[in-house]
């Protein structure tokens, strides 16, 4: 180097990397086949698709469990609209449960929100394990109807809406579902609804509960909204085709396969809880060592 000459001690300006936008271009597929099965199960099963999409983002996109509480709470937005209009135009959505049933879900999705904040990962992940044996065990084990009619305004049924409606806000903010699996069997246990009038309704109700988790969460910056729209959107598209699917299938195979769809889900959960709580272990004991 001649003196006076520092052209080597600069930096040169930085290229792009050019596995920079494959991996882009494969993350983002990887976040719409997610959003896919999440809105075809949404549709068919009247769940947001948060008890598929919310293990698939960790283990397909690499998320850690609030990330992607959060951002299956964002995309099940788009879905639940579109499943819920599907259903309706085939008379199949109690409003008014619906309403009321909102109203408490509203509210517990913000103490949900406020609770995905504060309580530690490994409590998120093993609540997370036991919320999906409970709703698969509760699903082999009662088979709904196909038939079933409207709550109607009795004071008694309305007040347990608005409190069931509570419980399922603050699962939708603390786990990133949309509470149909709440709902679903609430609606057919409780109030005789029918299984396709139970799927309808409980999607209707997630609209407002969701979205109101989501703003939560966007406060917090715990979602991406980027990528929870590509979620999204594929979800939609897909719910379509779920709903037909619902329609198809009978009260006993629907019940079925959605049991198996969450213990797929909650073993996949369950072998990654105790790998990852294996590794958090083994860094406290070198850092003990240290």
């Amino acid at each position: 180097m001649r003196p006076g000459d520092y052209s080597g001690l600069v930096p040169s300006p930085a290229t792009p990397d050019a596995t920079d936008a494959p991996a882009s271009s494969r993350r983002y597929l990887a976040l719409a086949l997610v959003g896919a099965a999440g809105g075809l199960l949404s549709g068919a099963f009247g769940v947001g698709g948060g008890i598929l999409m919310v293990p698939l983002l960790i283990v397909a996109a690499g998320m850690d469990q609030r990330r992607a509480t959060a951002t299956s709470l964002a995309a099940i937005v788009p879905a639940s609209i579109a499943g819920s209009i599907t259903y309706l135009a085939n008379g199949q959505v109690d409003l008014v449960a619906a309403l009321i049933m909102a109203l408490g879900g509203i509210i517990g999705s913000w103490f949900g929100a406020w609770l995905l904040r504060r309580l530690p990962i490994t409590w998120l992940r093993w609540l997370f394990i036991a919320l999906l044996v409970a709703v698969a065990v509760r699903m082999l084990l009662v088979v709904p109807e196909r038939a079933g009619g409207h709550v109607g305004f009795d004071l008694l049924p309305n007040l347990l809406l608005f409190g069931i409606g509570i419980v399922v806000g603050v699962a939708s903010g603390l786990f990133g579902i949309g509470g149909g699996t709440i709902m679903v069997p609430a609606f057919i246990a409780f109030f005789g609804m029918g299984d396709l009038m139970a799927k309808g309704t409980s999607l209707a109700v997630m609209i407002p509960t969701a979205i109101s988790g989501t703003v939560s969460n966007s406060r917090a910056k715990l979602v991406d909204l980027r990528e929870a729209l590509v979620v999204g959107i594929a979800a939609t598209v897909a719910s379509f085709a779920g709903v037909a699917i619902a329609f198809v299938l009978s009260p006993e195979w629907s019940a079925r396969l959605f049991a198996a769809f969450i213990v797929i889900a909650a073993a996949q959960l369950a072998v990654r809880a105790v790998r990852a709580q294996r590794r958090e272990s083994g860094l406290t004991r070198g850092d003990d060592l240290a």
